[in-house]
């Protein structure tokens, strides 16, 4: 271990449950990187996603933005695809698009589709898919909307899903924000996975959960309160 993160480790109380407002201020307080570091929140969920009634998935887009510049590729024609340039897609193609992403250009962080497209996609879905860049539906990037889905994701939307252990990892911010805009992306990034619970799951739903930044140690969080947040 580190001299600078043991200095940061000392700043924690590891026997502590923080309430919101005291992690975000927490974690302000660990910033010690040379880069704008991530404010990434890390929860462990009561639920078996081997049970497709229990795969918690989703998107929300944050108040403030993830501060992060999000490459967008879009696969629409005609009006569709001009509706999705106008929106600020970085990328709009069909069987042109399909033939980068074969040849492995992958010069894009998004990709969203209009529902006519969705044949083309399917021809490169084992390239997407583990590159958890697949479009879905119940993420709002399938879509007859590609306009409104192309702003969402430039404007700070994040995608979560449950791994099979039942954990869910996102960035929800920058260490350079403000901690009531840290503390709002928060709120309503749990806002959304308490939304999302499934109805056949038993018992305390989040389980464990810490808010930390790219660099630093994690600050745990009281799941008591944050079940609370809706």
């Amino acid at each position: 271990m580190s001299k600078r993160y043991k200095q940061l480790v000392e700043k924690i109380d590891s026997t502590k449950a923080y309430a919101l407002e005291e992690a975000t201020a927490t974690v302000k307080s660990l910033v010690s990187a040379k880069f704008d570091e991530t404010v990434e929140i890390a929860m462990n969920l009561n639920v078996d996603p081997r049970h497709a009634d229990q795969m918690v998935r989703g998107a929300i887009v944050l108040p403030h933005g993830t501060g992060k510049t999000v490459r967008v590729a879009v696969f629409a024609k005609g009006v569709k695809a001009d509706e999705a340039k106008a929106a600020g897609a970085d990328i709009v193609g069909t069987d042109d698009l399909v033939s980068d992403i074969k040849e492995g250009i992958f010069n894009f962080d998004v990709v969203v589709a209009a529902p006519d497209c969705m044949g083309l996609v399917g021809q490169i879905g084992r390239i997407l898919g583990p590159k958890g860049l697949m479009p879905n539906p119940k993420t709002g990037t399938v879509t007859p909307d590609v306009a409104t889905a192309v702003k969402n994701v430039k404007g700070g939307q994040v995608n979560f899903r449950v791994d099979k252990k039942g954990n869910i990892h996102a960035g929800i911010g920058k260490a350079s924000f403000t901690e009531a805009q840290i503390a709002e992306n928060l709120t309503s990034f749990v806002t959304a996975i308490n939304k999302q619970k499934p109805a056949s799951a038993k018992g305390r739903y989040i389980q464990n959960a810490a808010l930390s930044l790219t660099m630093s140690p994690a600050v745990k969080l009281d799941v008591v309160a944050l079940a609370d947040i809706k």
